[in-house]
């Protein structure tokens, strides 16, 4: 896919403008909060107190008589209905039993939103309370409640059917293992030069975006069921919502709407199925719109976790074995989950070290607590905090630079990760030789100030996609895709890679995301994929296209015009004449092929401590990103700017904080803290180019490359600083002093 074209090489490199970025900055993009249809009634729900409870009697007659309700429907009503991305697991409103503080008992629509949120106050449940269980190792004690008795039933996407994978304790969501070497590990520890075992800690955190979940739904007198949803994987909601309803696909129509920010959190949404049965009931459009309280006390969010590493070292330094467990506490309900095997991710994929023999077991786990989903690089926040201070700690106890000590383990082309996955091009050495040149060999030693490095790698999966272009008779091109744009310029980058394919100007592309009737199958935006396979897909079309365009000019396609033996044609006669019946659609399709792309990211990250209050201040940072061919410019650096953002925010201050009752105790942003520009430090960015990535082009992902090293980076700075070591983030003030002086 590398393209070595002057022309090319020439637009990729112009900064771009955002396609999206006029309507944007003056206000005029439509969310779907912001759309409405005559008539269009509003939804509000009852929702449970408690985190684990027997739902004893509902009454609903109180909340009927609230002046313009049209609708109360309970589970009776719906049906015993579940739903999910892979595992179907989380009631459309619950039955039997509620399993969260906030789970939805009952459904209302009224004229106004006031009156919907009366009525829903005014339902009257009756609840035997249970007690919650909310910690994950509990949970899987041999007398623990098992919170889904029927788990061996639910419907299992992944596998058109019932879940496959045989439970020892039905409190399991789902696991995994991955193991590599010698079986007889114990007899490698028992040999091995040092041994070091460590557990870490890291909590619940809120993706962070700004714009609520919000859905609106109607059906037309056709029974066509139309859906405006902020989620990002439309053609994967389509697909969940017709299981549930027991209808096909085809009758379902997802609505491109803008999304206000996304960072891994909208790819589940649960507004859907309710709304759709308000809408049934009352034969008009009903929307719903979520107050952030609710948003903070029950949307799905970064998986908590438990982490146990145990490493075997050589006398040369060198990793001889590994072995680990993963606990997460996965909620309530795994229907959040899009992996087939319902743990969070495959996390220790992109661990970047060699270990020859290694054995990791990974397991989810049922509580009575929000839901765990997909956050910025699901699980990797969580594995890297815990395994660059295990790095960190084994240097130090050996008495080895960070730096080498990391150079001494990385892995090196040709190598496979700790779940045998194959790694094609491997960067990790020139982007730590480029981390040690950028920071150089000597520092002051200031009172309070410490330094921390780590060393992360993100894996591009893929997912098969497909992407139609139309050439209009007047020389305009559209890009139709079913990609939703959720802020991180996935538009923008279809329409430079359709002009720089095409070899035209950018102003004759326009970027049109359309509805599940139109647009082709498309895997959704997530995993920092789009710019890969849309990227790969989109570039097959417009290389179709341009050779439709020169097989039916006779003559050769650069610079916006065709030109051959002399002659010239301007673009718009040429397609005025191929279009000169209708307009030409080409179509591209991409599906993975080879390894995935891995890219590696270095970090050097100086932090002054007040040893007097525990206040950790960040003060300089250092970032060596592993980087491919860059299609957007300015939005490549926003997203990796943005992502030391977003880890800044992990490390020092967000956590979704739950009381001993399950009870969400974090319910603003004021309490949810989200790192502001007076958080971020003085940032430098190097980039380390790779030679083979397989984006249009050559490029590589960027996304959730830059955010998963700064905690543990901090962490290490900490202790580099004022000694003392944190097992978990985020790094508070109260946390670093309590360390400072719990020896007092």
């Amino acid at each position: 896919m590398n393209v070595t074209s002057d022309a090319i090489t020439a637009l990729l490199a112009r900064p771009e403008t955002r396609v999206d970025g006029r309507e944007k900055v003056t206000g005029r993009l439509r969310y779907t909060a912001d759309i409405a249809r005559p008539g269009t009634l509003w939804a509000a729900f009852t929702t449970s107190p408690y985190a684990h409870a027997r739902i004893v009697s509902i009454d609903t007659r109180a909340a009927r008589e609230v002046p313009g309700v049209r609708a109360v429907l309970t589970a009776d009503d719906v049906g015993r209905r579940r739903f999910g991305r892979q595992l179907h697991d989380w009631p459309v409103l619950a039955f039997d039993r509620v399993l969260l503080v906030g789970d939805r008992v009952a459904a209302v629509a009224a004229d106004t939103r006031e009156a919907a949120e009366e009525a829903a106050r005014r339902v009257s449940v009756a609840y035997e309370e249970l007690e919650p269980l909310l910690d994950p190792a509990v949970a899987l004690a041999a007398g623990a409640p098992v919170l889904h008795p029927d788990r061996r039933s639910y419907f299992h996407a992944a596998f058109d059917g019932r879940d496959p994978f045989p439970v020892a304790h039905l409190n399991v969501q789902g696991w995994n293992r991955f193991a590599r070497g010698d079986a007889g590990l114990d007899a490698i520890f028992a040999s091995a030069h040092r041994v070091y075992e460590h557990r870490f800690f890291t909590p619940r955190q809120h993706a962070g975006y700004i714009e609520p979940r919000s859905t609106l739904v109607w059906i037309d007198d056709d029974g066509m069921i139309y859906v405006q949803s902020p989620n990002k994987m439309p053609f994967a909601l389509r697909g969940w919502m017709a299981h549930s309803l027991a209808v096909p696909p085809e009758r379902i129509v997802v609505l491109p709407s803008a999304i206000g920010g996304d960072f891994g959190g909208k790819g589940t949404t649960v507004d859907e199925l309710p709304c759709y049965f308000l809408a049934r009931a009352t034969g008009r459009p009903v929307r719903y719109v979520e107050a952030y309280a609710e948003e903070l006390r029950s949307a799905p969010t970064r998986h908590a976790a438990t982490l146990d590493l145990k490493t075997a070292v050589d006398r040369d330094g060198r990793f001889t074995a590994h072995v680990s467990r993963v606990l997460y506490d996965g909620g309530a309900y795994a229907g959040a989950k899009v992996l087939p095997w319902i743990v969070p991710g495959l996390g220790y994929s992109t661990v970047p070290y060699f270990v020859p023999h290694s054995l990791v077991d990974v397991v989810s786990v049922y509580t009575n607590s929000v839901p765990g989903s997909h956050v910025r690089a699901p699980v990797d926040l969580q594995v890297f905090f815990a395994w660059e201070q295990h790095v960190d700690i084994m240097a130090r106890d050996l008495g080895i630079d960070a730096l080498d000590f990391r150079l001494r383990n990385v892995l090196h082309d040709g190598q496979t990760a700790l779940s045998n996955e194959h790694l094609g091009e491997v960067n990790a050495t020139r982007v730590l030789e480029a981390l040690a040149r950028e920071i150089g060999s000597g520092r002051e030693r200031l009172p309070g100030r410490g330094r921390g490095i780590a060393l992360t790698c993100r894996a591009t999966h893929a997912m098969p996609t497909s992407i139609k272009l139309v050439l209009h008779a007047n020389g305009c091109i559209d890009v139709v895709t079913g990609v939703t744009e959720q802020g991180s310029g996935q538009f923008t980058m279809l329409q430079r890679v359709a002009a720089a394919a095409l070899d035209v100007s950018l102003e004759r592309i326009t970027v049109r995301r359309a509805d599940t009737t139109e647009a082709l199958p498309d895997a959704g935006t997530g995993g920092s994929w789009v710019t890969r396979i849309a990227g790969r897909a989109l570039h097959q079309a417009a290389t179709a296209l341009k050779a439709r365009l020169e097989e039916h000019s006779g003559m050769t396609l650069a610079e916006d015009a065709f030109r051959a033996a002399g002659a010239t044609a301007s673009f718009e006669s040429v397609a005025a004449a191929l279009c000169a019946g209708s307009d030409v659609e080409t179509v591209g399709r991409y599906a993975p092929d080879g390894d995935d792309d891995f890219s590696f990211c270095a970090y050097a990250i100086d932090v002054d401590v007040d040893a007097a209050t525990g206040c950790v201040r960040v003060a300089d940072a250092v970032l060596v990103c592993d980087v491919g061919a860059i299609i957007n410019p300015i939005g490549h650096q926003g997203q990796i700017d943005g992502g030391f953002a977003a880890g800044i925010g992990s490390a020092l201050m967000e956590e979704i904080a739950i009381d001993e009752s399950g009870k969400v105790q974090t319910l603003s942003l004021g309490e949810y803290k989200l790192p502001t520009m007076r958080d971020v430090p003085p940032l430098r960015t190097v980039l380390v180019r790779a030679g083979g990535a397989q984006g249009p082009f050559g490029a590589k992902m960027a996304g959730e490359l830059s955010n998963t090293g700064v905690a543990p980076a901090i962490a290490n700075a900490v202790f580099d600083a004022v000694g003392v070591r944190l097992d978990r983030f985020p790094i508070t003030a109260e946390r670093v002093y309590d360390a400072l002086h719990s020896g007092d």
